[in-house]
């Protein structure tokens, strides 16, 4: 998949005095920003929460979240979100990352899908089937989840690691048995009549999210409190995003290039249910539990502590993780 690069966005600077002689001099900001599309630029945009901004914004697009953090490692990116699994990867093999923020969301978009007609009717069913899913994203750890709940390993499985767009193609060649994805994909599918949910990730995956920067950025006051005022904006564009969701889901509906009543759908599914948490001991321990699984099945080189890539700078006037809905 390749990166597409939405250029700079240009936002008015804010004035600060300098040292000597009195005179005011533009602060020169800039903080790179990684997204992924319909992210975080869309609900910034809509809200109008891009306004008045006092540091200036580079915006890069991703086809994923592991693609993003190769960036994060590269410092090509200061800031970026990604789910709950790619994180888990990237500090694994090394990579200068850091969890600074998090957020909560329902998971019900999440899915192990099957084509509307599959004979299959249980997960037991997927045993010695072929299954599509993007490797170290939630849809991963998903997967996982499901077969462990149902006394079933991967080796049970043919797990098709495939990117987004080649995992859609295969499922609807009928070229795989299932597929792991997550909205706005879950959605279009369902809308769509080509598929049927097999099971969801309600109670199965910890519905995280994860704000992650570059350890040289945040090392950077100027980059840190922009970085602060980011995260806060974010938080109320999507106190807006479930207030206005028929008006979200036109700006979506666009920067994704999905129907606009797929997205109004999305949008329901998991409206009121997004809240940005702390990135407490609760978060850091069921991160920890997927790091550990994965360690376990060999599909990352070792164990590692992922407390060890937490910074909680800006968890201050943020609530816990275990207060949120349908929190893990």
């Amino acid at each position: 998949m390749k990166r597409r690069c939405f250029g700079a966005l240009l936002i008015p600077l804010a004035l600060l005095a300098t040292a000597c002689g009195g005179k005011p001099a533009h602060t020169a900001t800039t903080l790179n920003v990684g997204d992924q599309t319909g992210g975080d630029r869309a609900m910034l945009e809509a809200s109008g929460e891009l306004k008045n901004m006092p540091y200036k914004i580079n915006w890069s697009n991703f086809a994923s979240g592991p693609l993003l953090l190769e960036a994060v490692n590269a410092k090509a990116v200061d800031l970026g979100w990604t789910g709950n699994t790619p994180p888990v990867f990237a500090a694994a093999s090394k990579s200068k990352i850091t969890v600074v923020g998090a957020m909560h969301s329902s998971v019900a978009g999440t899915a192990i899908l099957v084509p509307k007609n599959s004979p299959l009717k249980n997960v037991k069913d997927l045993k010695g089937k072929k299954i599509a899913v993007m490797q170290g994203t939630t849809g991963h750890d998903l997967l996982l989840a499901v077969l462990r709940k149902a006394g079933m390993s991967i080796k049970d499985v043919k797990v098709d690691y495939l990117q987004s767009a080649e995992a859609k193609t295969a499922f609807k060649r009928g070229d795989v048995d299932a597929w792991a994805a997550a909205d706005p994909t879950t959605t279009q599918a369902l809308d769509g009549g080509d598929a049927r949910v097999l099971v969801s990730g309600q109670g199965l995956v910890n519905g995280l999210t994860f704000d992650i920067a570059a350890p040289s950025a945040l090392a950077d006051k100027g980059k840190a409190a922009a970085m602060k005022d980011y995260m806060q904006r974010l938080q109320r564009a999507r106190k807006w995003v479930y207030q206005h969701p028929q008006a979200w889901a036109k700006v979506w509906a666009k920067d994704t290039g999905v129907p606009y009543e797929v997205a109004l759908d999305a949008v329901r599914r998991t409206s009121g249910t997004t809240v940005r948490v702390a990135v407490d001991r609760a978060a850091v321990a069921s991160e920890q539990q997927i790091a550990d699984e994965f360690a376990g099945l060999k599909l990352i080189p070792e164990q590692f502590k992922f407390a060890d890539f937490v910074d909680t700078r800006f968890n201050a006037g943020v609530p816990p993780s275990t207060t949120a809905p349908h929190s893990f």
